[in-house]
């Protein structure tokens, strides 16, 4: 038993020293960044709801041909013209309109002299009619006779007004201030009536048509303010005039219309283009952390959070809003998590780092990475 004790306690001996080795041999793991830390800051940012849509006039004027079978005799404006209300655009062929208004200015002037005449003769007749000198038969004969020469003079009047309404419409003038976005008038060409010759963005205004989902809708109101976004990265404000009543069935999406300001046009935004933009919802809290401390792996976006000794983890959080290099941080983290301020894609999850003082940050060393971590 003696002998046995003896063996026991060497053998002990034996697996401490060879564990004492082991631990000499295998010293901590090297850090591998030297990293800042960053936490959850609490900001007040405006809530804006994203969207894309349409550039549309407010309004596009249709302007046509409103009389039949005249030439067209002269254009006077093109696509891009700025016009104003009552401007001339284009000159239809009017002598014959003329010579009509000619013929039917006589025909009024036979009229009247006729209805002239029947009215003077019914006067007599009803001063003859108080000594019993005409009969009564012939008095209503006068007095039909005065009526249809009114009503004959009646109608002549009319169709001279028509002939001069005719010979006006060979003047094609402009219903509204705006600019001309579209034109299909060709000089010597015999218009019929109704025939589109322009098209009139009114008072040059145009909207913006953002599609939105339907979920999104009940928080956009008329009056909200909104921005959009020109193809040369500018800013252009707006404001909502109005939401659509329904939402597409295929889509699920609605429109809401934004009045843009004149001077959208001068910056270089069309009627036409597809431009992003968004609608402000007002002002809410939002913790942040910089955009430097958030990459993505996978489809998904994570930071790393310092744990003890230095051991990061990777957390997968949930993104909001962005400004100003920073982003929101809408759940995943708390207010006391630490994380890697930059670098942390460099890093995997286990990996062990060294916390520096401010502006001290390093990359990797390209040579010795650390055990685990992604190049």
């Amino acid at each position: 038993m003696a002998a046995l004790a003896v063996m026991l306690a060497g053998a002990l001996a034996a697996c401490g020293k060879s564990a004492e080795s082991k631990n000499k041999e295998q010293p901590p793991a090297k850090p591998a960044l030297a990293v800042n830390v960053a936490h959850l800051a609490q900001q007040v940012w405006p809530r804006a709801a994203t969207a894309s849509g349409a550039v549309q006039p407010w309004q596009e004027a249709s302007i046509g041909a409103e009389v039949n079978g005249l030439k067209l005799a002269e254009v006077l404006v093109n696509v891009g013209d700025v016009v104003k209300q009552g401007q001339l655009l284009a000159r239809l062929s009017d002598e014959t309109v003329r010579a009509d208004v000619a013929a039917q200015r006589a025909s009024l002037a036979e009229a009247e002299a006729s209805a002239a005449q029947a009215a003077g003769e019914a006067h007599r007749a009803h001063e003859l009619d108080k000594s019993g000198a005409i009969s009564q038969q012939d008095l209503i004969q006068y007095d039909t006779q005065a009526k249809t020469a009114a009503a004959k003079l009646a109608a002549a009047r009319a169709q001279f007004e028509s002939q001069q309404l005719r010979l006006r419409y060979t003047r094609v003038v402009a219903p509204d201030d705006g600019v001309i976005s579209a034109r299909s008038a060709t000089v010597g060409a015999v218009v019929s009536s109704g025939t589109e010759l322009f098209k009139l963005i009114r008072k040059n205004r145009l909207e913006w048509r953002a599609e939105m989902h339907g979920d999104v809708l009940p928080r956009i109101q008329p009056g909200q303010a909104a921005r959009l976004r020109r193809m040369d990265g500018g800013l252009v404000n707006g404001r909502v005039r109005q939401i659509a009543p329904t939402v597409d069935a295929n889509t699920r999406n609605g429109l809401v219309y934004v009045d843009l300001p004149p001077e959208a046009a001068a910056s270089g935004v069309k009627a036409g283009m597809y431009l992003s933009g968004d609608v402000l919802l007002g002002d809410a809290p939002a913790a942040t952390l910089p955009e430097t401390a958030v990459f993505s792996r996978d489809g998904y976006d994570y930071v790393m959070v310092i744990g003890q000794q230095g051991r990061v983890r990777q957390t997968k959080v949930t993104v909001g809003r962005r400004q100003d290099g920073q982003v929101e941080i809408v759940q995943g983290i708390g207010a006391i998590d630490g994380v890697v301020a930059a670098g942390a894609a460099f890093l995997s999850d286990g990996d062990v780092v060294r916390v520096a003082a401010a502006g001290t940050a390093s990359a990797p060393a390209a040579s010795s990475p650390a055990a685990g971590a992604k190049p």
